[in-house]
Protein backbone atom coordinates (compact mmCIF):
# COMPACT_ATOMS: atom_id res chain seq x y z
CA UNK A 1 0.00 0.00 0.00
CA UNK A 2 2.66 2.73 0.73
CA UNK A 3 4.74 1.43 -2.62
CA UNK A 4 1.59 2.42 -4.39
CA UNK A 5 0.79 5.77 -2.66
CA UNK A 6 4.53 6.83 -3.06
CA UNK A 7 3.85 5.83 -7.33
CA UNK A 8 0.75 8.15 -6.73
CA UNK A 9 2.78 10.88 -5.51
CA UNK A 10 5.45 10.45 -7.64
CA UNK A 11 3.26 11.25 -10.41
CA UNK A 12 1.37 13.66 -9.03
CA UNK A 13 4.59 15.07 -8.65
CA UNK A 14 6.03 14.90 -11.95
CA UNK A 15 2.37 16.11 -13.61
CA UNK A 16 2.54 18.89 -10.75
CA UNK A 17 5.80 20.10 -12.02
CA UNK A 18 4.70 19.66 -15.41
CA UNK A 19 1.34 21.44 -15.39
CA UNK A 20 2.45 23.96 -13.33
CA UNK A 21 5.54 24.85 -15.78
CA UNK A 22 3.35 24.83 -19.04
CA UNK A 23 1.31 26.86 -17.15
CA UNK A 24 4.04 29.46 -16.49
CA UNK A 25 5.20 29.30 -19.68
CA UNK A 26 1.93 30.34 -21.05
CA UNK A 27 1.27 32.89 -18.66
CA UNK A 28 4.55 34.36 -19.45
CA UNK A 29 3.53 34.33 -23.49
CA UNK A 30 0.40 35.68 -22.77
CA UNK A 31 2.14 39.11 -20.75
CA UNK A 32 4.71 39.17 -23.48
CA UNK A 33 2.85 39.53 -26.69
CA UNK A 34 -0.01 42.15 -24.60
CA UNK A 35 3.24 44.49 -23.78
CA UNK A 36 4.16 43.71 -27.05
CA UNK A 37 0.85 44.61 -28.64
CA UNK A 38 0.79 47.54 -26.45
CA UNK A 39 4.23 49.00 -27.73
CA UNK A 40 3.26 48.25 -31.32
CA UNK A 41 -0.35 50.16 -31.08
CA UNK A 42 1.56 52.83 -30.11
CA UNK A 43 4.34 52.55 -32.74
CA UNK A 44 2.67 51.71 -35.43
CA UNK A 45 5.26 50.27 -37.18
CA UNK A 46 4.55 47.08 -39.80
CA UNK A 47 7.56 45.56 -38.88
CA UNK A 48 6.81 45.31 -35.43
CA UNK A 49 2.83 44.39 -36.02
CA UNK A 50 3.76 41.89 -37.97
CA UNK A 51 6.01 40.21 -35.68
CA UNK A 52 3.55 39.95 -33.16
CA UNK A 53 0.80 39.01 -35.47
CA UNK A 54 2.83 35.79 -36.93
CA UNK A 55 5.12 34.73 -34.12
CA UNK A 56 2.41 34.58 -31.69
CA UNK A 57 1.65 31.43 -32.44
CA UNK A 58 5.01 29.76 -33.16
CA UNK A 59 6.21 30.97 -29.43
CA UNK A 60 3.04 29.93 -27.68
CA UNK A 61 4.56 26.25 -28.48
CA UNK A 62 8.58 26.99 -27.87
CA UNK A 63 8.13 28.93 -24.77
CA UNK A 64 6.55 26.19 -22.89
CA UNK A 65 9.18 23.66 -24.73
CA UNK A 66 11.91 25.96 -23.21
CA UNK A 67 10.14 25.97 -19.50
CA UNK A 68 9.33 22.62 -19.32
CA UNK A 69 12.83 21.08 -20.37
CA UNK A 70 14.46 23.03 -18.09
CA UNK A 71 12.13 21.49 -15.72
CA UNK A 72 12.95 17.87 -16.66
CA UNK A 73 15.99 17.59 -14.98
CA UNK A 74 13.99 18.19 -11.74
CA UNK A 75 11.43 15.09 -12.62
CA UNK A 76 12.20 12.14 -10.89
CA UNK A 77 12.05 9.59 -13.16
CA UNK A 78 14.40 6.39 -14.84
CA UNK A 79 16.37 7.65 -17.56
CA UNK A 80 14.47 5.14 -20.36
CA UNK A 81 11.83 7.73 -19.56
CA UNK A 82 14.04 10.80 -19.49
CA UNK A 83 15.70 9.94 -23.17
CA UNK A 84 12.27 8.86 -24.42
CA UNK A 85 10.75 12.32 -23.39
CA UNK A 86 13.60 14.33 -24.75
CA UNK A 87 13.01 13.04 -27.87
CA UNK A 88 9.58 14.12 -28.02
CA UNK A 89 10.60 17.45 -27.10
CA UNK A 90 13.33 17.63 -29.71
CA UNK A 91 10.87 16.92 -32.36
CA UNK A 92 8.51 19.40 -30.74
CA UNK A 93 11.55 21.64 -31.49
CA UNK A 94 12.36 21.23 -34.66
CA UNK A 95 8.83 21.67 -35.56
CA UNK A 96 7.99 24.60 -33.69
CA UNK A 97 11.13 26.43 -35.20
CA UNK A 98 10.64 25.41 -38.90
CA UNK A 99 7.19 26.68 -37.94
CA UNK A 100 8.34 30.20 -36.79
CA UNK A 101 10.82 30.20 -40.23
CA UNK A 102 7.85 30.00 -42.31
CA UNK A 103 5.78 32.59 -40.28
CA UNK A 104 9.18 34.70 -40.80
CA UNK A 105 8.17 34.40 -44.37
CA UNK A 106 4.57 36.11 -43.89
CA UNK A 107 6.48 38.96 -42.17
CA UNK A 108 8.99 39.90 -45.35
CA UNK A 109 4.90 39.49 -47.10
CA UNK A 110 3.36 41.79 -45.41
CA UNK A 111 6.77 44.57 -45.09
CA UNK A 112 6.40 43.91 -49.07
CA UNK A 113 3.10 44.21 -49.71
CA UNK A 114 2.86 47.27 -47.35
CA UNK A 115 5.82 49.45 -49.42
CA UNK A 116 5.36 48.01 -53.03
CA UNK A 117 1.31 47.99 -53.57
CA UNK A 118 -0.15 47.12 -56.49
CA UNK A 119 -3.75 48.99 -56.13
CA UNK A 120 -1.83 52.16 -57.25
CA UNK A 121 -1.81 53.87 -61.16
CA UNK A 122 2.28 52.94 -61.74
CA UNK A 123 2.27 49.42 -60.06
CA UNK A 124 5.15 47.89 -62.36
CA UNK A 125 7.47 47.49 -59.75
CA UNK A 126 5.56 46.17 -57.29
CA UNK A 127 4.69 43.19 -59.12
CA UNK A 128 7.69 42.22 -60.01
CA UNK A 129 8.46 42.15 -56.55
CA UNK A 130 5.54 40.58 -55.73
CA UNK A 131 5.50 37.86 -58.41
CA UNK A 132 9.15 37.31 -57.09
CA UNK A 133 7.87 37.12 -53.51
CA UNK A 134 5.27 34.86 -53.95
CA UNK A 135 7.61 32.15 -56.10
CA UNK A 136 10.37 32.26 -53.51
CA UNK A 137 7.63 31.74 -50.32
CA UNK A 138 7.00 28.79 -51.74
CA UNK A 139 10.46 27.57 -52.18
CA UNK A 140 10.98 28.49 -48.15
CA UNK A 141 7.94 26.54 -47.48
CA UNK A 142 9.12 23.58 -49.13
CA UNK A 143 12.41 23.60 -48.59
CA UNK A 144 12.37 24.42 -44.57
CA UNK A 145 9.37 21.89 -44.49
CA UNK A 146 11.83 18.96 -45.82
CA UNK A 147 14.71 19.82 -43.47
CA UNK A 148 12.94 19.98 -40.60
CA UNK A 149 11.16 16.67 -41.42
CA UNK A 150 15.28 14.75 -42.49
CA UNK A 151 16.54 16.44 -39.13
CA UNK A 152 12.99 14.80 -37.10
CA UNK A 153 14.18 11.56 -38.97
CA UNK A 154 17.80 11.65 -37.95
CA UNK A 155 16.95 12.31 -34.34
CA UNK A 156 16.16 8.13 -34.11
CA UNK A 157 19.25 5.97 -34.66
CA UNK A 158 17.88 3.58 -36.77
CA UNK A 159 16.54 5.69 -39.16
CA UNK A 160 20.10 6.98 -39.42
CA UNK A 161 21.59 3.86 -39.72
CA UNK A 162 18.69 3.19 -42.90
CA UNK A 163 19.60 6.28 -43.85
CA UNK A 164 22.99 5.21 -44.13
CA UNK A 165 22.12 1.93 -46.37
CA UNK A 166 19.35 4.79 -48.20
CA UNK A 167 22.78 6.87 -49.43
CA UNK A 168 25.11 3.63 -50.40
CA UNK A 169 22.31 3.08 -53.38
CA UNK A 170 21.51 6.72 -54.08
CA UNK A 171 23.10 6.70 -57.59
CA UNK A 172 20.63 3.88 -58.92
CA UNK A 173 17.49 5.58 -57.26
CA UNK A 174 18.75 8.81 -58.37
CA UNK A 175 18.60 8.23 -62.07
CA UNK A 176 15.32 5.85 -61.82
CA UNK A 177 13.40 9.14 -60.10
CA UNK A 178 15.06 11.64 -62.49
CA UNK A 179 13.52 9.54 -65.29
CA UNK A 180 10.78 9.26 -63.32
CA UNK A 181 9.95 13.19 -62.47
CA UNK A 182 11.14 14.54 -65.83
CA UNK A 183 7.93 16.15 -66.02
CA UNK A 184 7.66 17.32 -62.49
CA UNK A 185 11.13 18.97 -62.28
CA UNK A 186 10.43 20.50 -65.59
CA UNK A 187 7.64 22.32 -64.25
CA UNK A 188 9.62 23.44 -61.12
CA UNK A 189 12.34 24.82 -63.09
CA UNK A 190 9.68 27.05 -65.59
CA UNK A 191 8.51 28.27 -62.08
CA UNK A 192 11.56 29.38 -60.84
CA UNK A 193 12.38 31.02 -64.45
CA UNK A 194 9.18 32.65 -64.17
CA UNK A 195 10.46 34.06 -60.94
CA UNK A 196 13.00 35.75 -62.70
CA UNK A 197 12.88 36.27 -66.10
CA UNK A 198 9.02 37.50 -65.24
CA UNK A 199 7.41 36.97 -68.32
CA UNK A 200 3.84 37.62 -66.47
CA UNK A 201 3.88 38.99 -63.40
CA UNK A 202 0.79 39.15 -60.83
CA UNK A 203 -1.73 41.33 -61.42
CA UNK A 204 -0.87 41.42 -65.31
CA UNK A 205 -3.74 41.71 -68.40
CA UNK A 206 -2.81 38.85 -70.54
CA UNK A 207 -4.79 37.02 -73.35
CA UNK A 208 -4.35 33.17 -73.15
CA UNK A 209 -6.28 30.46 -75.04
CA UNK A 210 -8.28 33.45 -76.64
CA UNK A 211 -9.63 34.76 -73.45
CA UNK A 212 -9.06 38.37 -71.48
CA UNK A 213 -7.93 38.43 -68.17
CA UNK A 214 -5.24 39.04 -64.89
CA UNK A 215 -2.75 36.98 -63.37
CA UNK A 216 -4.00 36.38 -59.77
CA UNK A 217 -2.12 33.83 -58.65
CA UNK A 218 1.19 31.92 -59.98
CA UNK A 219 2.56 28.76 -58.31
CA UNK A 220 5.05 26.22 -58.94
CA UNK A 221 3.22 24.39 -60.90
CA UNK A 222 0.28 26.39 -62.31
CA UNK A 223 -0.85 29.78 -62.49
CA UNK A 224 -4.45 31.17 -62.36
CA UNK A 225 -6.10 33.79 -64.87
CA UNK A 226 -8.84 35.63 -63.21
CA UNK A 227 -11.00 36.06 -66.63
CA UNK A 228 -13.07 39.22 -67.03
CA UNK A 229 -16.60 38.05 -66.04
CA UNK A 230 -15.07 36.36 -62.82
CA UNK A 231 -14.19 32.82 -64.38
CA UNK A 232 -10.71 31.34 -63.38
CA UNK A 233 -8.78 29.64 -66.24
CA UNK A 234 -5.56 27.54 -64.71
CA UNK A 235 -2.92 26.78 -66.75
CA UNK A 236 0.35 24.85 -66.04
CA UNK A 237 3.09 27.25 -65.37
CA UNK A 238 4.94 25.37 -68.50
CA UNK A 239 2.14 27.37 -71.00
CA UNK A 240 3.99 30.88 -70.15
CA UNK A 241 7.25 29.07 -71.05
CA UNK A 242 6.39 26.96 -74.36
CA UNK A 243 3.20 29.14 -75.89
CA UNK A 244 3.02 32.80 -77.56
CA UNK A 245 0.31 34.83 -75.44
CA UNK A 246 -0.07 38.70 -74.73
CA UNK A 247 1.04 40.57 -72.04
CA UNK A 248 -0.63 44.27 -71.92
CA UNK A 249 1.05 45.45 -69.16
CA UNK A 250 4.39 43.56 -69.85
CA UNK A 251 6.32 47.03 -69.38
CA UNK A 252 3.39 49.62 -69.30
CA UNK A 253 -0.53 49.59 -68.43
CA UNK A 254 -1.36 52.26 -70.43
CA UNK A 255 -2.85 51.20 -73.71
CA UNK A 256 -4.34 52.05 -77.56
CA UNK A 257 -7.58 51.65 -78.28
CA UNK A 258 -9.79 51.78 -81.01
CA UNK A 259 -13.44 52.44 -82.73
CA UNK A 260 -14.03 51.61 -85.60
CA UNK A 261 -17.46 53.70 -87.58
CA UNK A 262 -18.74 52.95 -90.67
CA UNK A 263 -20.27 55.79 -92.30
CA UNK A 264 -21.86 57.31 -96.21
CA UNK A 265 -19.74 58.94 -98.07
CA UNK A 266 -21.36 62.51 -97.85
CA UNK A 267 -20.29 62.26 -94.07
CA UNK A 268 -18.06 65.42 -93.45
CA UNK A 269 -14.74 62.93 -91.37
CA UNK A 270 -12.86 66.87 -90.08
CA UNK A 271 -16.44 67.57 -88.10
CA UNK A 272 -16.14 63.85 -86.60
CA UNK A 273 -13.02 64.64 -85.59
CA UNK A 274 -13.65 67.35 -83.77
CA UNK A 275 -16.70 65.74 -82.26
CA UNK A 276 -13.91 62.76 -81.10
CA UNK A 277 -11.56 65.56 -79.54
CA UNK A 278 -14.28 67.18 -77.80
CA UNK A 279 -15.61 63.77 -76.26
CA UNK A 280 -11.81 62.88 -74.98
CA UNK A 281 -11.43 66.33 -73.55
CA UNK A 282 -14.56 65.95 -71.09
CA UNK A 283 -14.46 62.31 -69.88
CA UNK A 284 -11.89 61.58 -67.26
CA UNK A 285 -11.37 58.23 -68.81
CA UNK A 286 -9.08 59.35 -71.81
CA UNK A 287 -5.16 60.16 -70.29
CA UNK A 288 -4.56 62.94 -72.20
CA UNK A 289 -1.84 61.06 -74.43
CA UNK A 290 -2.99 60.58 -77.56
CA UNK A 291 -5.87 60.80 -80.11
CA UNK A 292 -6.47 60.76 -83.64
CA UNK A 293 -9.32 59.52 -86.23
CA UNK A 294 -8.33 58.42 -89.72
CA UNK A 295 -10.04 57.14 -92.88
CA UNK A 296 -8.70 53.44 -93.42
CA UNK A 297 -10.65 52.02 -95.43
CA UNK A 298 -13.33 52.70 -98.68
CA UNK A 299 -15.67 50.33 -100.00
CA UNK A 300 -18.48 50.78 -102.90
CA UNK A 301 -20.72 51.61 -99.94
CA UNK A 302 -19.53 53.32 -96.94
CA UNK A 303 -16.25 54.70 -95.82
CA UNK A 304 -14.49 53.59 -92.46
CA UNK A 305 -13.33 55.51 -89.96
CA UNK A 306 -10.99 54.51 -87.15
CA UNK A 307 -11.05 56.68 -83.88
CA UNK A 308 -7.70 55.92 -81.23
CA UNK A 309 -7.30 57.18 -77.82
CA UNK A 310 -5.18 55.81 -74.92
CA UNK A 311 -6.33 54.95 -71.58
CA UNK A 312 -4.12 54.67 -68.30
CA UNK A 313 -5.33 50.69 -68.62
CA UNK A 314 -7.06 48.24 -70.22
CA UNK A 315 -10.07 47.91 -68.07
CA UNK A 316 -10.16 52.07 -68.61
CA UNK A 317 -9.78 51.76 -72.47
CA UNK A 318 -12.71 49.40 -72.75
CA UNK A 319 -15.27 51.69 -71.19
CA UNK A 320 -13.60 54.91 -73.22
CA UNK A 321 -14.05 53.36 -76.16
CA UNK A 322 -17.81 52.01 -75.61
CA UNK A 323 -18.69 55.93 -74.54
CA UNK A 324 -16.82 57.34 -77.60
CA UNK A 325 -18.66 54.66 -79.61
CA UNK A 326 -22.00 55.86 -78.39
CA UNK A 327 -21.77 59.32 -78.49
CA UNK A 328 -20.14 59.16 -82.18
CA UNK A 329 -22.79 57.16 -83.27
CA UNK A 330 -25.47 59.63 -81.41
CA UNK A 331 -23.77 63.13 -83.49
CA UNK A 332 -23.69 61.29 -86.44
CA UNK A 333 -27.24 60.49 -85.78
CA UNK A 334 -29.02 63.81 -84.65
CA UNK A 335 -26.20 66.24 -87.18
CA UNK A 336 -25.57 63.98 -90.20
CA UNK A 337 -28.90 61.47 -90.24
CA UNK A 338 -28.10 61.52 -94.19
CA UNK A 339 -24.49 60.25 -93.53
CA UNK A 340 -25.49 56.82 -92.03
CA UNK A 341 -24.81 53.52 -94.14
CA UNK A 342 -27.41 53.11 -97.01
CA UNK A 343 -27.93 50.91 -99.96
CA UNK A 344 -27.71 53.21 -103.00
CA UNK A 345 -29.53 51.98 -106.30
CA UNK A 346 -30.55 53.83 -109.56
CA UNK A 347 -33.54 53.12 -111.48
CA UNK A 348 -33.85 54.48 -114.84
CA UNK A 349 -37.36 55.22 -116.47
CA UNK A 350 -37.93 52.66 -119.42
CA UNK A 351 -38.70 54.32 -122.98
CA UNK A 352 -41.92 52.64 -124.52
CA UNK A 353 -41.91 52.93 -128.42
CA UNK A 354 -45.29 53.87 -129.94
CA UNK A 355 -45.91 51.23 -132.02
CA UNK A 356 -45.47 48.95 -128.83
CA UNK A 357 -48.11 50.89 -127.55
CA UNK A 358 -50.54 50.92 -130.04
CA UNK A 359 -50.20 47.27 -130.67
CA UNK A 360 -50.63 46.70 -126.41
CA UNK A 361 -53.97 48.85 -126.87
CA UNK A 362 -55.66 47.01 -130.06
Amino acid sequence: MREILQSWEAMARVFGLFGGAIIIALAGHYIIFKVAEGITGRTQSVLDTSLVKHFRGPFRVIIPLFVVRFVLPLLEISPTTIEFVKNIFSLCFIASFAWLIVRMTLVLDDIILTRYRIDVKDNLQARKIQTQLQIFKKIVIVVVTILALATMLMTFEKVRQLGTTILASAGIVGIVVGLAAQRTIATLLAGLQIAITQPIRVDDVVIVENEWGRIEEITFTYAVVRIWDLRRLVLPITYFIEKPFQNWTRVTADILGTVFLYVDYTVPVQAIREELHRILKNTDLWDGKAWVLHVTNATERTVELRALMSAQDAPTVWNLRCEVREKLLEFIRKNYPDGLPKVRAEIRESVIPASDMIESKS
